[in-house]
């Protein structure tokens, strides 16, 4: 059995771990970062989601890092790709012109970005990067985690893993249960938390968003690329929740915010919202003709959520049930596009949908990954509520501003349909702060979140769970794990003492992470 040593352990290679990876290497730290897909990046790479953005990223809320992420996306296409000249000369690229995105890009892309970001640390051997590994045991003395084991999905090799520091950036919160870490799932009580938004009654620990299996697809008119009918195809065909208005392969959803029926169209016509243009990582006329044969388009539409059961705190086997069941789901949506649909010139279906695994680096087409939206979330010394950044409590106070902010971050409370049989839950938020209290578990000394596994609600996780958040969250605890390697302290004590508070977000505004909204 293999074991490896360094400063800080990071198991899971998802946006936060990244950007984790980044700042303790930059520290100076030795750093080893775990993966269970191919690809490093989580939601930016093998969930293939593009990301989701304020309208204010361009020019602050975010951190300098995640920025200067953007930039290289753009820089990217600029230098490689035969853009036209016209777009060249354009300082804010948008790759696919998403609707959802100002920086609409490939999964392969943004691999190649933070692969490059790192290969300074990577090829110094300041950091070590093992893909393909999930954690599968832990050691712990009292409140201090001593060893993390993974194991080789490809051979069953077990390699034992040292640190002084570890941080959890698993998509789901994977190395807490294993620890022994406090953490609570799914849906909390309004007698629990307060929160306007919260479940009635009983909290619903498995009651927790629904999970979505992307993939990308081209269009190529007269071509017949129809895939093998899925063999769980006639059950999806059928199926309705009760809370949907229409079958969900179909046209029709609830929309998010008032939850009414509304038209979707795939191509762009009479005004409908189109699902084509929504998160299109190319837009095939910003490059010279012949470039590409069509545009690409990243299906995660509310067509292909699925909600039948979570994929956290149950068995393996339950678990690989419902990530399949998610896959089926894709799968079908896609065949119902090519041979059922129905189009607006009377016809049926789109078989010159093009399944593009490729922009996956997958066999079977659908991103190497599952994008989950709700984590394990641990039981923190501060917790954000919904009350903290509710614009209908707050008014023009704004969201509440923590004396230990360690990063900003924007997005409406946007939750979708849940595992427990509810509708999207969609309200306004206002411009929010990290505080340092939501990254340090009540009891662990030396395990940090790096992920979406912080201390905030089901409801709050509804705005704290995308790219630039999650980005600027792993940042976060990347640096205070570094600095309380230099310092010889806790983070505990960190928050704790004014002077090394006050010293630690300092050196965070150094490296460009801003504490607080203008």
């Amino acid at each position: 059995m293999q074991h490896i040593h360094s400063d800080i352990v990071i198991v899971g290679g998802s946006t936060g771990g990244c950007a984790a990876a980044l700042a303790a290497a930059r520290m100076g730290k030795r750093v080893v970062l775990t993966e269970e897909a191919a690809w490093i990046g989580g939601q930016l790479t093998s969930q293939a989601v593009p990301p989701d953005e304020h309208h204010w990223i361009e020019h602050h809320g975010c951190t300098r890092s995640y920025r200067a992420y953007r930039e290289h996306v753009r820089s990217y296409y600029r230098q490689f790709f035969p853009l036209r000249e016209s777009e060249k000369l354009k300082p804010l690229l948008n790759p696919g012109n998403a609707m959802v995105s100002r920086i609409s890009h490939e999964p392969r892309a943004a691999y190649a970005v933070l692969k490059a970001m790192l290969a300074p640390y990577e090829h110094s051997g300041r950091l070590t990067v093992i893909t393909g590994v999930v954690p599968i045991a832990a050691e712990t003395d009292g409140d201090n985690v001593r060893a993390v084991t993974v194991r080789r999905l490809a051979d069953g090799e077990r390699l034992v893993l040292t640190a002084p520091y570890f941080l959890d950036a698993t998509d789901c919160g994977d190395l807490l249960p294993l620890t022994g870490t406090e953490y609570t799932t799914g849906a909390e009580s309004v007698e629990e938390t307060g929160e306007p938004h919260a479940m009635q009654g009983a909290a619903d620990p498995m009651d927790m968003q629904a999970i979505t299996h992307c993939f990308a697809v081209d269009y190529i008119e007269g071509e017949d690329h129809t895939i093998a009918r899925p063999k769980d195809y006639d059950f999806w065909r059928q199926y309705q929740a009760d809370f949907w208005p229409e079958k969900q392969l179909s046209w029709y959803s609830p929309k998010p915010r008032t939850l009414e029926k509304v038209e979707y169209a795939l191509f762009p016509r009479d005004g409908l919202f189109s699902l084509w243009n929504y998160r299109r990582v190319i837009d095939k006329n910003l490059f010279e003709p012949g470039t590409f044969q069509s545009d690409i388009t990243i299906v995660n539409w509310p067509q292909n959520d699925y909600w039948l059961g979570p994929v956290i705190d149950v068995s393996p086997e339950e678990r690989q049930k419902h990530l399949k069941q998610a896959k089926q789901l894709s799968l079908s949506l896609l065949y119902w596009m090519q041979t059922e649909a129905p189009r607006p010139d009377d016809k049926q279906g789109y078989p010159g949908l093009r399944l593009r695994g490729d922009v996956m680096g997958t066999e079977d087409g659908l991103a190497q990954m599952a994008y989950i939206r709700e984590s394990r979330r641990i039981k923190a010394e501060f917790t954000v509520v919904e009350q903290h950044l509710s614009p209908e409590i707050r008014g023009e106070q704004g969201a509440v501003r923590y004396e230990d902010s360690v990063g900003i971050g924007y997005y409406h409370i946007d939750l979708h349909p849940s595992t427990g049989g509810r509708n999207y839950i969609d309200v306004a938020s206002l411009p929010f702060h990290i505080p340092l209290g939501s990254l340090l578990p009540v009891r662990m000394n030396n395990l940090l979140p790096a992920c979406k596994n912080i201390g905030t609600t089901h409801i709050s996780n509804g705005c704290y769970r995308l790219h630039p958040v999650e980005w600027n969250i792993g940042e976060a605890s990347g640096a205070l794990a570094a600095y309380c390697l230099d310092r010889g302290i806790s983070p505990r004590s960190v928050r704790n003492d004014k002077a090394e508070l006050a010293d630690f977000q300092k050196l965070l505004t150094k490296h460009g992470v801003e504490l607080a909204w203008p």
